[in-house]
Order: structure tokens, then C-alpha cells, then sequence
């Protein structure tokens, strides 16, 4: 009984794998986060499996019936929308809950590595990068000014993800922690429409607003503008 850990494309469907296509062609089912954004990979690549759905909400019910899946020496994969599973996701919480099972003390958990918008944002930063912090994504209403003032004081350089409904909000946010902040904004990675920002943040809102607000946001911090 194997659980795979497979990461899938952020944007661009040719990112997949030759590894991972494989083991999605071979196993018994696959836990994704949407049915209905997988099932477009799976197409797209011609795989015919089962899919189950397994997402932030899914119950001990849904995680009880994976396990007896795997006790039954089923071997499964771990997919999300989206990128690497366990970055932001409830594919940790699966994991530990497998690791807690005495009767699954012979399960393999293997990585399948593969794209992440963390990573992906991270290499074209320009910012020293052999230490930074990842934070996810802010809280939506409260702790938003301790997120962000953590972020901005970093000795590291940091990195999370907003949703294009917030971003703007989110980069004012910033400013008023601090107006001297070097960012590189990521938007859409890997797909048609990809584009990064870099400068002040004033700068970068500014560019950002002349055209339409859609897709997914990386952001990094790297430090401050010394004038």
C-alpha cells in the first residue's frame, strides 16, 4: 500500500511530470481537491482512474474511508488544484493522520515532486533565496496587521499567496507598514498571461491597476528601499 504525494501544474499542463503521469496511470484511485479541476488534467493526459474527492472540508468520515482504502492495500494518489500537496492545503493533515494509525505502520508515503508557485516565484525573485520564509496566505479578517508586520520585518525574505479579490487591499496593507518595501509581485506563473512586478510598492500597484485583476498572486518581500 503506497500513498503518492504528486505535485501537478500551477498553470501550464505540459509541467507534469513523466513521473508523475505514470503513477497516475497505475494506481487504484486519486484524492483530489476538485474532482472537476483534475478531471481536466486527466484528460488532457487521456488517464482514465477513479477520482475521490478530498479537500479542506472533507470530515473523519472522508479520511476514515481513505485509510480503510489503503488498509485494503489499495494504492492511492494525492493531488490538489494546483502545485505541490501540503503547501497550503489539507494534504499534511491526511499524512498525519495516516502516521497515526498503528495499522498502517507499513504504508509507503512517496513525494512526487514537481511544480510550486512558491518555488517558481522564488528562482526569478532576484532576491537572495538560500533562506526565506513562506506564510501562506493572510488571515481574511483578523491578524492581518501581525501578518503583515511579521512579514515586513523578516531578516528573511518572504513569500505568500493572495487572491486577486484582495491583492490590492493587500498591497495597501503593506505600504502602511512600511512604504520602503522592495516586492516582486507573480501573477498567473506558467500560464498565457503570466507577469511579474518588481519595485516599490506604490510602483507595482501602479501597473498592476492598468489592466484586469484576475488570477492567482504570489508576493515576496525582499527588504527595504534605502534612500
Amino acid at each position: 500500500m503506497t500513498l503518492y504525494i504528486i505535485a501537478t501544474p500551477i498553470g501550464n499542463l505540459n509541467d507534469l511530470s513523466i513521473r508523475a503521469l505514470r503513477i497516475l496511470k497505475e494506481v487504484d484511485l486519486i484524492l483530489c481537491e476538485d474532482t472537476r479541476v483534475t478531471q481536466k488534467l486527466l484528460a488532457y493526459y487521456s488517464i482514465r482512474r477513479p477520482v475521490l474527492s478530498y479537500h479542506q472540508h472533507s470530515g473523519l468520515q472522508k479520511i476514515s474511508h481513505i485509510l480503510d482504502l489503503l488498509k485494503q492495500g489499495k494504492n492511492l494518489a494525492l493531488v490538489c488544484n494546483a502545485g505541490t500537496p501540503g503547501i497550503s492545503d489539507p494534504g499534511s493533515k491526511l499524512i498525519s493522520e495516516i502516521l497515526k494509525d498503528s495499522q498502517l505502520e507499513n504504508i509507503r508515503i512517496i513525494p512526487i515532486p514537481g511544480p510550486s508557485a512558491v518555488i517558481a516565484a522564488a528562482s526569478v525573485s532576484g532576491f537572495p533565496m538560500d533562506k526565506f520564509i513562506f506564510m501562506g496566505f493572510p488571515p481574511t479578517k483578523k491578524k492581518r496587521k501581525k501578518f503583515f508586520e511579521e512579514a515586513v520585518n523578516s531578516k528573511y525574505p518572504v513569500i505568500f499567496y493572495e487572491s486577486p479579490h484582495r491583492i490590492l487591499k493587500t498591497l495597501a496593507e503593506l505600504k502602511n507598514v512600511s512604504q520602503k518595501l522592495k516586492i516582486v509581485l507573480c501573477r498567473e506563473l506558467t500560464k498565457k498571461f503570466e507577469t511579474i512586478y518588481r519595485g516599490k510598492i506604490e510602483e507595482v500597484t501602479k501597473e498592476l491597476k492598468k489592466g484586469e485583476i484576475r488570477g492567482e498572486f504570489v508576493v515576496i518581500i525582499g527588504g527595504a528601499f534605502h534612500s
